[in-house]
């Protein structure tokens, strides 16, 4: 059977009315399309290809869809210097109609219209990609994204490893291939099921592993994400969300880009995240240094709810930062030069006159009822050394009466304490000159997580690593224990094995070969009891359900 293209081609030559000097003419097939001719009409019925590609069978009854065919006619078939709708420039438009026809824009860019299978398989690999357009190639479509069988299973317990799968199993799964055939793969099963999806795409900076089509690189990078944002839609449940972090060089296309596919009323918010100091060596070809990345934030409908904390019920709301502190770590805490030992526990270094006259203050007796402070720290601080650790000192908004809107406290600063300290002066070492009294909150500050994740998990990655501090505020604030996480870009895991240690269940897709520091490593690490990470947070022992690891028919597995 003739691809459609050619289909039409030859059918449409046999109606002379449609042939001037030897080539179709485009503007006249519309016509009598738009017309409903009937001879017209009659020659596509007279292809099955045809027939099946513009027609719907409504009760028995064949209706044309004859805006589907003129969008045809007018793309490359009679176009023969472009395999694209859209022309080789950004511009915009909406629902195929260009801007002067609606009130509504979205964006446009060359190959928006196609299918871009991405099948890097290596870093430093660069492939020509095939786009295929959705309308001129619905047959290579089609093929491309049917779902394909996934093969060599391999099933993780604690201390053992096993080669079976059962298929109505809930195992968590790591998929190795390529992200978009695994995606419309999952669909079947998955559908409807994804409570929150966390994704680290390349950033397209040029300094990243994301190297296909040197020449539409911008344009390459949106079909990219186009078609697998698309595609994890469908997987999300109703009140699912999504989550995905980029940095400046994207994200303003990225955010309108999921403005089109998940509806711009959707959009939550976004997470910035500081991910770098500010006095750290500026790059030679950098005038800026990039402290911020950003984490996009979508809901499936508007039946999803966050687990947002709130002033009247958790610390979350109020803490600016809290800092861990190891042994022999010396800083000033209320004017005073102190030095931390056993976990977290301080004694004083020297004596200082505390600032402005103010003092430190045990919270603790009568102060946990009769003072403003001390009801905080009863209410808010006590066991957060399950949370932080020991040692955290936390700067808290609203709590105060020297005028300036904060106070400082140290956390217990030992296992099963119910006091701790609070300052009422302010320590100078922390002083920042602002006026704000109120923290930001969708501003985080992983700076130093961030900086120290290198060998999370035992493995790492050589850019790009997402610390498990920051991922526990992400998983945690939209999905709950036993829901299904979702990460198609999962580099060495950190996602996956978040998601484990917080009782999610998880499915990861990874199409790159990362060797000894693979995501897999990483999870038979996890389960076998990985102490880095939030694993001391989380009191993680390790996991004795399974871990299932699958291919693609279509990608070689390495194993």
């Amino acid at each position: 059977m003739l691809p459609i293209i050619n289909a039409l081609t030859n059918v449409l030559q046999a109606d002379d009315r449609l042939v001037i000097d030897g080539k179709l003419a485009k503007n006249k097939i519309v016509e009598l399309a738009l017309n409903l001719d009937p001879a017209l009409l009659k020659l596509l019925l007279s292809d099955e290809k045809l027939r099946n590609h513009f027609f719907q069978d409504v009760d028995c009854t064949l209706i044309f869809d004859k805006i589907a065919f003129q969008r045809f006619v007018n793309n490359k078939s009679f176009l023969s210097d472009s395999f694209t709708q859209f022309k080789n420039k950004i511009g915009l438009s909406v629902e195929q109609h260009y801007l002067a026809e609606s009130n509504d824009v979205v964006l446009s860019w060359p190959y928006k219209d196609c299918f871009l299978e991405g099948g890097q398989t290596k870093e430093e690999q660069k492939r020509i990609e095939i786009f295929w357009n959705e309308t001129l190639a619905p047959e290579q479509v089609d093929t491309l994204l049917e779902p394909k069988a996934l093969t060599k299973f391999t099933k993780f317990v604690q201390g053992s490893e096993v080669n079976e799968f059962d298929l109505n199993s809930d195992d968590n799964l790591i998929i190795r291939g390529n992200n978009l055939l695994a995606l419309h793969s999952l669909k079947k099963k998955y559908a409807g099921k994804i409570k929150l999806i966390y994704i680290d795409p390349p950033y397209n900076t040029g300094s990243d592993s994301f190297g296909y089509n040197d020449n539409f690189n911008h344009s390459t990078w949106l079909t990219f994400m186009k078609n697998r944002l698309s595609c994890a839609k469908e997987l999300l449940s109703p009140d699912g969300f999504i989550c995905c972090h980029i940095d400046d060089n994207e994200s303003a296309y990225l955010r309108v880009l999921m403005d089109e596919v998940f509806g711009r009323d959707n959009f939550l918010t976004t997470f910035n995240i500081r991910v770098r100091y500010a006095e750290k060596t500026l790059k030679q070809d950098m005038n800026f240094h990039k402290e911020i990345e950003y984490v996009h934030i979508y809901q499936r409908s508007p039946a999803s709810k966050p687990n947002l904390a709130t002033k009247d019920n958790s610390i979350e709301k109020y803490i600016y930062y809290f800092q861990e502190l190891t042994d022999g770590t010396e800083m000033t805490l209320g004017g005073k030069k102190v030095i931390l030992f056993n976990k977290g526990e301080y004694k004083i270094v020297k004596k200082e006159a505390s600032e402005n006259g103010r003092k430190e203050v045990w919270a603790s007796g009568t102060i946990l009822d009769g003072n403003s402070s001390g009801r905080y720290f009863r209410d808010f601080l006590t066991g957060r050394y399950d949370v932080d650790g020991y040692g955290a000192v936390y700067k808290v908004f609203g709590v105060g009466e020297e005028g300036n809107g904060y106070r400082y406290f140290s956390g217990p600063n030992k296992e099963g304490a119910t006091k701790g300290k609070y300052y009422q002066s302010i320590p100078s070492s922390k002083k920042e000159g602002s006026t704000s009294t109120l923290p930001i909150s969708n501003f985080y500050d992983f700076a130093g997580s961030f900086g120290n994740c290198r060998t999370e998990g035992g493995v790492e990655l050589r850019s790009g690593k997402k610390p498990e501090k920051f991922l526990k505020v992400i998983i945690n604030h939209f999905s709950n224990p036993e829901d299904i996480v979702l990460d198609y870009h999962l580099g060495c895991g950190s996602t996956a094995a978040t998601a484990l240690k917080l009782g999610r269940k998880f499915i990861g897709i990874e199409q790159l070969n990362y060797q000894e520091n693979d995501p897999i490593i990483r999870l038979k690490n996890v389960v076998n009891g990985d102490s880095t990470g939030i694993s001391k947070d989380v009191n993680w022992q390790g996991y004795c359900a399974t871990i299932t690891l699958t291919g693609s028919a279509t990608i070689r597995m390495a194993g």
